[in-house]
């Protein structure tokens, strides 16, 4: 079946086609948010097919050359995980934030918006004009709906994509985090980094059950690597090691300018760093 289109209850456009399922709102003029809505769906078509046609090498993990690709989504994949190649990383650890980028940049391309969004799955791509700002919610645990907080994200913020992974996420992780949400300068770069930080956030313990992620899923781009399937009742300081272990990587990459803001969670131990420790963010506890 090729790329469905249709609406929600709030007008927004909804795009699917295999694997990708997007949610697309815009505000402004509705003649202007129309032709958005048009000019992403246009661009939706290939998003796919142009995925899969290099496929092979973005499933690939980074050595020591820079990958060079033919489309503009894989290029955004390999710009967005080459600095954190310091650790096992393919392409594939940005695409669900690279086509959020991929499809904003083409629904406001020549339109006259206030703000809006593109949200693949929870990793989003934010349009902000002059003035605008957008309420972006976090939350500390993927299985549970209730928000931990939110950050007000401002035209002026470098701030233009938001991620968040985590062990029960619907990508394998290597670490225990309930959730990492990461603030960075575009989607593809967020979903990188919270991807990283979240392997990050481990410790080895037997109530942590784990399985080569390629038995899960023959095609996975982390191939034999141990990835978690199953958490037990670790003690307070157990999660407490595993949440510094992340921490120590997102401070780190703050520091490099890679990511903006984090917010890593295990258990009732949350931690954050940069832009999310802002005004109106509440977390269940803090972690220096």
């Amino acid at each position: 079946m090729g790329p469905c289109a249709s609406r929600d209850g709030h007008g927004r456009l909804l795009l699917q086609h295999g694997p990708i399922d997007l949610i697309i709102e815009m505000y402004g003029d509705r003649v202007e948010v129309e032709q958005a809505y048009s000019q992403a769906q246009t661009v939706f078509h290939d998003v796919l097919e142009d995925l899969v046609g290099e496929l092979d090498v973005l499933r690939r993990p980074l050595e020591a050359a820079y990958p060079m690709f033919q489309r503009a989504i894989a290029r955004n994949m390999a710009r967005s995980v080459w600095p954190l190649r310091d650790d096992y990383i393919t392409p594939m650890a940005a695409v669900a934030g690279a086509v959020a980028d991929h499809v904003l940049a083409a629904a406001v391309q020549g339109r006259d918006l206030e703000k809006g969004f593109v949200n693949n799955g929870g990793d989003i791509a934010i349009h902000l004009s002059h003035g605008a700002y957008l309420d972006a919610g976090v939350i500390a645990d993927l299985t549970v709906a209730d928000l931990t907080g939110k950050v007000r994200l401002e035209y002026s913020m470098p701030i233009r994509g938001i991620a968040t992974s985590g062990w029960q996420g619907r990508s394998h992780s290597l670490g225990i985090a309930d959730a990492v949400t990461v603030l960075a300068g575009t989607a593809a770069q967020a979903d990188a980094a919270a991807t990283i930080i979240a392997n990050h956030v481990n410790i080895d313990d037997p109530r942590i059950e784990r399985a080569a992620a390629n038995s899960l899923d023959p095609d996975s781009d982390l191939g034999a690597l141990a990835v978690t399937v199953a958490v037990g009742d670790l003690a307070e300081n157990a999660r407490r090691s595993a949440l510094l272990s992340g921490l120590d990587r997102a401070r780190g990459l703050l520091a490099q300018g890679v990511i903006h803001g984090a917010m890593l969670s295990v258990g009732d131990q949350v931690a954050t760093v940069g832009a999310v420790t802002a005004p109106g963010l509440e977390s269940r506890e803090s972690l220096s």
